[in-house]
C-alpha cells in the first residue's frame, strides 16, 4: 500500500443520507454539528431517541436507538442476564445498559469507507428499521426491569423465552 494512500479518503458523510431519510418520513431532527443528529421517533411501545455519530478519521457511523426507561440500579444483575440473552439472538447490532444514564439502547457502529452519498442510503434506511424493530420486540423486557415492583428470575426467564407468533 502507497504512503501517500488515505485509507479513508473520499467518504461521504452517511448523515447527509440520514437527514435525507428523516425528511422523507416527515421526522424533525436536530444536527448540532456535521457529525451528529439525533432524533425522536414514537414507536407503539415507547418514544425512542435516535442518535446518528460520525468519526470521519476511520470512516465510520455510531448509531444509537435510547428507549425512555430507566433501569434501577438495584437490577444490574438482572439486566445483565438479560442483554446477554437477547444479544446471543440479534444478527445486527446489541443492546447495553450505559452506566452513565442507565437508559437501555441498541447500538450498532458501521463502516463506510467507499461508499457515497446514495450507496449508503438504504443502508441506514435498514439499519434504524431494525433497530426499531428490535426495540419494540424487547420492549416488555426493559418495562419489566424499570418498572415492575416485583421481579425475580422465574419471571425474567419467561420474559427472555422466543415468541412463537402472536395471539
Amino acid at each position: 500500500m502507497s504512503e501517500n494512500l488515505d485509507t479513508f479518503e473520499d467518504v461521504s458523510n452517511p448523515l447527509d443520507s440520514v437527514e435525507d431519510l428523516l425528511t422523507g418520513n416527515n421526522w424533525i431532527f436536530n444536527r448540532p454539528n456535521p457529525d451528529e443528529l439525533t432524533v425522536h421517533v414514537s414507536g407503539k411501545h415507547d418514544a425512542y431517541q435516535l442518535t446518528f455519530l460520525w468519526q470521519e478519521d476511520y470512516s465510520a457511523m455510531q448509531f444509537f436507538c435510547d428507549f425512555s426507561l430507566k433501569i434501577p440500579e438495584a437490577r444490574s444483575e438482572m439486566a445483565g442476564r438479560a442483554l446477554s440473552s437477547i444479544n446471543e439472538r440479534l444478527w445486527l447490532g446489541h443492546f447495553d445498559l450505559p452506566e452513565g444514564t442507565r437508559t437501555p439502547r441498541f447500538r450498532h457502529t458501521s463502516l463506510f469507507r467507499g461508499w457515497t452519498q446514495s450507496s449508503g442510503a438504504e443502508h441506514v434506511e435498514d439499519l434504524v428499521d431494525i433497530a426499531l424493530v428490535e426495540c419494540e420486540r424487547h420492549y416488555g423486557i426493559f418495562r419489566l426491569l424499570a418498572d415492575s415492583v416485583y421481579i425475580d428470575n422465574k419471571t425474567l426467564a419467561l420474559m427472555l423465552t422466543e415468541e412463537a407468533g402472536e395471539a
